[in-house]
């Protein structure tokens, strides 16, 4: 399976579609400190991240809608990833040519439209890998479009502080957004998936038809098979990772306040933390493979919050690089386990037929709410200090924490987290 073609092409689209997340996110923090931008307004700009949260009220769009000319070249999936694609690296250019300390107003318009542009290609992604290939295939493609994804995080995070150290943010820019060509080389050589066309009608002009059932049927699949136990569900898809990426805001901003240099930075939290990840990743990928994911929740949930205190616990001692690579190491290892396992639990509440719609509203759900809280993250520091920030991080983790020992509890009892009164299976544990 891992020597199959479309293995190799969803290699390349992760990375295509984890390249500009860090670029609008934390390596744009770190760049904004360097522009002297108060770390108040650092937290409002992260919520440009906001895109990837709420890519579920345009993913009908995506799943319905043909881009004139290209879609009947390209085919429907093919064509939505170029012109994303053709956008984010525009707007990557343009950035690159922006003063943050001058022009921030600008800066932040075109992080938006490339937060956007990023979304909209992760969804056409998700979509052209499940049409890609077998259900027997989903496992490798998904694993190959992790492994890109991370890459592009590494190269995103290490690559563009490295490359800001020895030359300038200009640079930087520019080089991701000739990085956006990996993408587009990927799509144009293709195949178009053979699924593809069952899944769209086109009136007589070719354009394609819509209903308004096409919107709300995977929700009103969701809350058919949930009941009223639907609402605690995404409840807890929605604060699962409030803590972490809460805490990820001022990560950069941390190190830097804290005396660590760009290239320190780059090193220990994106090469080291890297490996750390793809550790606790595989870790917790053989967990959900050999245990119920439902067992595994309550130890997921714990990890998160417990590393951001040893990230307060670091804010108290003086600079050292040991240091810091024992609490990003534990930081990413626990990370990685968590989101391997959060994944198979949110991939056993999906139904064939509405997959990535369904995943999309999950997947949006999980980062729109901790998005939010961190956009105030830089005010909580300068009232707070970093150390009671990361206390306060952690605490907000307490809620997902006591939910999934709810559900656990719930799952020994009736087999399953809804309950005695549904004949559900217990959510599968696929990877």
């Amino acid at each position: 399976m891992y020597r199959h073609p479309r293995t190799a092409t969803l290699l390349f689209l992760g990375f295509s579609a984890g390249l500009p997340y860090l670029l609008v996110f934390s390596t744009l923090s770190a760049r904004l400190v360097d522009a002297d931008i108060s770390r108040g307004i650092i937290g409002i700009l992260s919520l440009a991240g906001i895109a990837y949260s709420i890519k579920v009220l345009w993913a009908p769009l995506v799943d319905r809608y043909s881009i004139p000319w290209l879609s009947a070249r390209l085919g429907h999936r093919r064509s939505w990833m170029l012109v994303s694609q053709i956008i984010v690296a525009a707007g990557l250019a343009a950035m690159a040519f922006v003063d943050a300390g001058d022009n921030l107003w600008c800066l932040s318009v075109l992080a938006v439209i490339v937060a956007i542009s990023s979304a909209t290609q992760d969804i056409a992604i998700d979509a052209f890998r499940i049409e890609s290939a077998s259900e027997r295939m989903q496992a490798a493609l998904a694993t190959a479009y992790l492994l890109g994804y991370r890459i592009a995080l590494v190269f995103a995070g290490a690559g563009a502080l490295f490359l800001a150290d020895v030359f300038n943010w200009q640079v930087s820019y520019l080089v991701m957004a000739c990085a956006m060509v990996v993408g587009a080389v990927t799509v144009l050589l293709a195949r178009t998936p053979e699924r593809e066309s069952a899944r769209h009608t086109n009136d007589a002009t070719g354009r394609a038809t819509w209903h308004w059932r096409d919107f709300i049927s995977p929700f009103v699949d969701f809350f058919t098979r949930y009941g009223r136990f639907a609402l605690w569900v995404l409840l807890f898809v929605g604060i699962f990772r409030m803590s972490d990426i809460t805490m990820g805001v001022m990560a950069n901003p941390f190190y830097l306040d804290s005396g660590y240099t760009k290239s320190d930075i780059a090193t220990m939290s994106k090469i080291f933390g890297f490996a750390m990840t793809i550790l606790g990743a595989g870790l917790g990928g053989v967990l959900a493979a050999r245990y119920e994911v439902m067992r595994l929740l309550p130890i997921v949930s714990v990890l998160p919050a417990a590393t951001n205190l040893l990230f307060a616990w670091l804010s108290t001692q003086a600079p050292s690089l040991p240091l810091l690579g024992l609490v990003i190491s534990a930081d990413n290892l626990s990370g990685g386990m968590a989101t391997s396992v959060f994944i198979a639990y949110l991939s056993s509440l999906t139904r064939t037929g509405y997959t990535a719609t369904q995943y999309a509203m999950f997947s949006s759900l999980m980062t729109l709410p901790a998005k939010l809280i961190g956009g105030a993250s830089g005010f909580v520091v300068e009232a707070a200090g970093y150390m009671y920030f990361f206390i306060y991080t952690a605490a907000i983790g307490i809620p997902a924490i006591l939910l999934s020992i709810w559900f656990w509890r719930r799952f020994v009892r009736y087999g399953t987290v809804v309950g005695s009164e549904t004949t559900y299976s217990r959510p599968t544990t696929v990877p």
